[in-house]
């Protein structure tokens, strides 16, 4: 990840066409065996089908077989849905291996790795978050916000899923800043967070293991990284206003620790209200893709012993614009330790 890069890359997808609204399908075009509904939920000029899920966020993708090389039209439908969903699913892609999925990740922009945790073996970019070496994300995040470029999308897939539980939930940053009071939004647009990789990890899990605790030292923070946001910041494709916080917002700077806190948790808790998320059951072979400018997401940790792995790759992002037009910036890139664990202990 180029952490200095204030220049947005440009996707093949974005070069072409995905500023093109979804369009229903005209009644004229009609598709032999489906409703009018159906045929209304269908892109026009391609078999992809999206389906909303909750009523501010999520949708599922039906038609796709996702791929590296897939027409503009659909990887355009694709994009389109991403942006106004901001998570959107599909189901039964067990064709996908590492390679494919990699490739998958290029149509949306240039992937890059972790800046911390090393990559999969024989990949370039993937990241395995396996539960048996404490992969378990059970906390609200945004993907590597401690940087100032932070991936513009996250590229997920289902390896192996628990009989019962382990879900994943997503939150819409951007209904969360649309659903502020009037008074409390003109109060937030000015402020500026610093988010850090370093964040009180035991303190989020009362209940990690020694594993897990050594794991977040030596690799998760093998460089510390610090990088100020602004609390709002503006989306650069939809222009929409989201709010930027999660498990890596420190403090907020100007206030006391006190009032930081406290104005950190009562925003977090309007991000997350039941209103604004969707929640994913998990199949085998799911790949569930997200715009990470504009939602959280968390993984529910309530499947016990039971195995779950799951691998993602990230997009390179663009550096965060506030509302006055300032960008975020990186203030502290600070290599503490080597990262000596194995590509195990790192999944």
């Amino acid at each position: 990840m180029n952490i200095d890069a204030n220049v947005k890359r440009e996707s093949p997808i974005e070069i072409t066409c995905f500023r093109r609204l979804v369009q229903p399908v005209e009644s004229s075009k009609e598709v032999i065996g489906m409703s009018t509904v159906e045929q209304n939920r269908i892109v026009e000029g391609t078999n992809v089908e999206v389906l909303p899920i909750a009523g501010r966020i999520g949708a599922e993708i039906r038609g796709v077989k996702l791929a590296g090389d897939l027409d503009g039209a659909q990887a355009a439908a694709i994009r389109e849905a991403l942006l106004k969903y901001k998570v959107i699913f599909f189901r039964g892609q067990n064709h996908l291996d590492d390679a494919e999925q990699e490739s998958l990740a290029g149509l949306f922009g240039a992937p890059v790795a972790h800046p911390t945790v090393p990559i999969k073996q024989g990949t370039d970019y993937l990241l395995e978050l396996n539960s048996a070496h404490g992969g378990r994300a059970d906390s609200w995040h945004t993907d590597v916000s401690f940087v100032d470029a932070y991936p513009q999308a996250s590229i997920l897939r289902a390896v192996v899923v628990p009989e019962s539980g382990g879900d994943t939930v997503w939150a819409n940053t951007a209904a969360a800043y649309e659903h502020l009071p009037e008074h409390l939004r003109n109060f937030v647009d000015g402020l500026w967070a610093v988010h850090s990789n370093e964040y009180d990890y035991a303190a989020q899990k009362p209940s990690i293991t020694e594993e897990a605790a050594r794991y977040y030292k030596e690799v998760f923070t093998s460089t510390k990284y610090e990088t100020e946001h602004p609390l709002v910041r503006v989306h650069p494709e939809t222009g929409e206003r989201t709010l930027l916080l999660g498990h890596f917002a420190k403090r907020i700077i100007g206030l006391s620790s006190a009032d930081s806190a406290n104005l950190l948790t009562l925003l977090q808790n309007h991000i997350i209200r039941l209103e604004n998320t969707v929640r994913w059951r998990w199949a085998a072979g799911d790949v569930v893709i997200w715009d990470n400018r504009a939602t959280q997401h968390y993984a529910v940790n309530d499947y016990g012993d039971q195995q779950r792995i799951v691998r993602r790759v990230t997009v390179d992002g663009d550096v965060p614009v506030s509302i006055d037009g300032r960008k975020s910036v990186t203030t502290i890139i600070t290599p503490s330790q080597p990262a000596a664990a194995s590509i195990e202990e790192a999944s």
